[in-house]
């Protein structure tokens, strides 16, 4: 049997509970691959809460959509991996049916990829979404070059620390957004260029003075809201927003005018094998060089997930929130 995080209604963190399952078996293209580590994101807050747009399976609803660990078992069809090889999960689209808060998860074999070297397990289980996020919005959409000014908005999150790193990988030149002053040296630290801190200052009118009046050639945000078309002042004419997420559930006041506007989801890109293979050749090379190291906040025990949902919620964290296993039960 196998532990696995389930919950029966959406609510708080306390619907969350932990129950016994039988490791599954693969079919003939699947491995089923034992979990050490996951990220938490706060795309499952918000199916854990009910927040999520689509459709939820429940009762006994699953969650995650990482995770880092080692295959346990091969499907009669698969090649190119076998038992013990250290992979990270690269999508799940169904989290709701076989989410990786568990210590054992079945998937299609072609969404792992081979861990890199170079990286341990925690920074394994906090690099796929939060990096394959930030490359796919600024390589993939935006198409960002050398000496691009790049406006990241929830900048101290897995995401915005990443975009932080991919821009300084590319030679652009990352501005961070953040809500908190406190929470400013950490960005400068992280590599940002400049940091704005959107409750004490205009920020479009920040990053256009900063940028002498031009504006910034790439908006990356992850908190949309009637806020954005106010944020979206701080592009240039003929700009390009990327919006990644939706940290603010209320309706989103799209901008007007000259500015290419992409919304952006990883499915897009993490369900596309070729796609995959050009993330995961970028992160090689970044970690290799050290432009990228995965920024994690803080690692909670697996028993301890309602716990690592409300730290998740106070907004207070920098980088990612991993979970590990301990598998001497």
């Amino acid at each position: 049997m196998a532990q696995v995080v389930v919950y029966d209604e959406f609510g708080e963190a306390d619907v969350l509970r932990i129950i016994d399952e039988p490791v599954g078996r693969p079919g003939a293209a699947e491995i089923v691959v034992r979990i050490e580590a996951f990220g938490i994101n706060r795309l499952d807050q918000m199916m854990r809460a009910g927040q999520y747009p689509a459709p939820i399976r429940l009762p006994h609803a699953r969650l995650g959509v990482e995770g880092a660990g080692f295959v346990h078992a091969v499907g009669s069809a698969v090649e190119g991996l076998s038992v013990g090889d250290r992979v990270i999960i690269t999508a799940v689209p169904d989290a709701d049916i076989r989410g990786t808060y568990a210590e054992y998860v079945t998937v299609p074999a072609q969404r792992v990829i081979g861990w890199p070297d170079g990286v341990d397990l925690v920074g394994a289980a906090a690099l796929w979404v939060s990096y394959s996020t930030a490359y796919g919005a600024l390589i993939e959409k935006a198409r960002i070059r050398p000496g691009d000014h790049v406006l990241i908005t929830a900048a101290s999150s897995g995401v915005g620390l990443a975009a932080i790193q991919v821009a300084n990988q590319i030679g652009a030149i990352p501005l961070a957004v953040t809500r908190s002053p406190d929470k400013k040296s950490a960005l400068l630290n992280a590599g940002a260029a400049a940091v704005f801190t959107s409750d004490v200052e205009d920020v479009a009118s920040a990053a256009k003075s900063y940028t002498g009046g031009l504006g910034v050639d790439v908006i990356v945000d992850s908190v949309m809201g009637p806020g954005l078309a106010q944020l979206a002042g701080a592009a240039k004419a003929g700009g390009t927003l990327v919006t990644v997420g939706w940290l603010d559930p209320r309706p989103a006041s799209f901008p007007m005018g000259q500015l290419t506007i992409y919304p952006y989801a990883s499915f897009e890109h993490t369900l596309d094998p070729a796609a995959v293979q050009r993330i995961a050749a970028f992160l090689r090379a970044g970690l290799r060089s050290g432009a990228l190291q995965p920024t994690v906040d803080r690692v909670f025990s697996f028993a301890d997930i309602a716990e690592a949902h409300r730290y998740l919620e106070k907004g207070q964290h920098i980088g990612k929130i991993v979970v590990t296993h301990s598998h001497d039960r």
